[in-house]
């Protein structure tokens, strides 16, 4: 016969040491930090050894404690695997990706097509500018814009971006560009970015990237959301700085075009998952496909 703990207080134990934080633990299965922390504690009692180093912050594993997480992590993830494995197909349903409005509108939409008869995914896109929580959704995995990955969960990266100016081609017939001087007099626009100012797709740091800092700005509309800036560009109401990856679609149609060589750095898109996901195979060859079609 068996003598194990409460399978409560085992699963309790091996989020919290796989996070290293009661929080998140708490988070992902859906319980208080206080009652993770009950719970830690009485499997300690019955131990009779201390599994976390509590103080000085951060928490971190005892030796026991590092001893006992990965036999833990191994035996949940085969219980896992066996459960999945005899329940209904997983994969019958499409898989759930979280992305931004504007990722979803210039970007994935436009490819969901080739995305299908490329791969068999089918994807349920989810969109909605706030971070998901993939830990405790149904979320199967999120497009990420970041400078470099996070240690929570599985960053695969897609491509890496630029921020350049555009704008429609009535637009540019009506005021030609000879110049990077020649943008900054047509109507500029501009959005909300939410990445830091020390990143913005802002006139003001083009202007200086371009040699230009003396140069007066006269920002002709303000947008909170980068899709309607976007929008505004493509009914030819300005110019626009923008994701050059979400704008590819648009270039190469010729419904807007890229006005200059002078660009402003970007972030990377990423795809995100729970390294556990039992989809993560699906993931992988999403972002193998994203990479390859840019």
């Amino acid at each position: 016969m068996r003598r194990l703990p409460p399978l409560h207080a085992l699963r309790a134990f091996e989020a919290a040491a796989r996070h290293l934080h009661f929080a998140r633990a708490a988070a992902e299965l859906h319980l208080t930090p206080t009652a993770i922390s009950h719970q830690i504690r009485q499997l300690e009692e019955i131990l009779e050894v201390k599994l976390f180093h509590r103080y000085p912050r951060p928490i971190r594993l005892s030796a026991e404690g590092a001893a006992l997480y990965p036999v833990l992590r191994e035996s949940f993830d085969r219980m896992a695997s066996a459960i999945a494995g005899i329940t209904a197909p997983d994969s019958d349903r499409p898989l759930t990706v979280s992305v931004t409005v504007a990722f979803a509108s210039f970007w994935l939409m436009r490819r969901l097509p080739a995305l299908r008869s490329q791969t068999g995914l089918n994807l349920k896109v989810e969109a909605d500018n706030r971070p998901v929580d993939l830990s405790g959704s149904d979320v199967d995995f999120a497009v990420r814009y970041a400078a470099q990955a996070e240690p929570e969960g599985e960053w695969l990266p897609l491509f890496e971006d630029k921020l350049i100016p555009l704008c429609a081609p009535d637009l540019l017939r009506r005021n030609p560009v000879n110049a990077d001087a020649d943008i900054l007099r047509l109507p500029l626009i501009e959005y909300r970015w939410s990445g830091g100012a020390e990143a913005s797709p802002s006139w003001h740091r083009w202007s200086r990237a371009a040699g230009l800092g003396g140069a007066v700005l006269e920002i002709t509309q303000h947008f909170s959301e980068e899709i309607h800036a976007m929008d505004s560009a493509l009914a030819g109401q300005g110019v626009v700085l923008a994701s050059s990856a979400l704008a590819t679609s648009a270039v190469a149609a010729g419904q807007l075009v890229h006005l200059s060589r002078t660009e402003l750095p970007g972030r990377t898109f990423w795809a995100v998952s729970r390294g556990d996901h039992p989809r993560f195979a699906e993931v992988e060859r999403f972002a193998s496909w994203a990479r390859a079609s840019g």
